[in-house]
């Protein structure tokens, strides 16, 4: 079950800009806010105007912690395309080829 919820902080993790200035104490609200108001979109239902709005406001540096490799296989069971079409109907673009903390761009 943790794998799900990772693999949402992934979805908001490939569309939210780098900011600074962050408390620690801001970015376990932000998680927290994810995990319960996303929830419905890893068992298959359009997010929110609530998660939307989480995914909109959440700052990289409080979701890069929670990925590793489970969570990478959550997006791929969930499916890229569908991933980057929930987090663009929220109001972000998700830039070609991005990783966390860093944009590459393919040879």
């Amino acid at each position: 079950m943790l794998e799900k919820w990772v693999g949402m902080l992934i979805l908001v993790a490939m569309l939210v800009p780098m900011a600074h200035g962050v408390t620690p104490s801001e970015c376990k609200t932000e998680k927290n806010n994810l995990v319960n108001n996303c929830r419905p979109v890893i068992f298959g239902r359009d997010p929110s105007a609530v998660c939307c709005q989480n995914v909109r406001d959440a700052h990289i540096e409080c979701v890069c912690p929670y990925l590793g490799p489970k969570a990478a296989s959550v997006i791929r069971g969930i499916g890229v395309p569908r991933v980057v079409k929930l987090i663009e109907g929220c109001g972000r673009s998700v830039p070609r080829n991005y990783k966390c903390g860093s944009i590459t761009t393919p040879p």
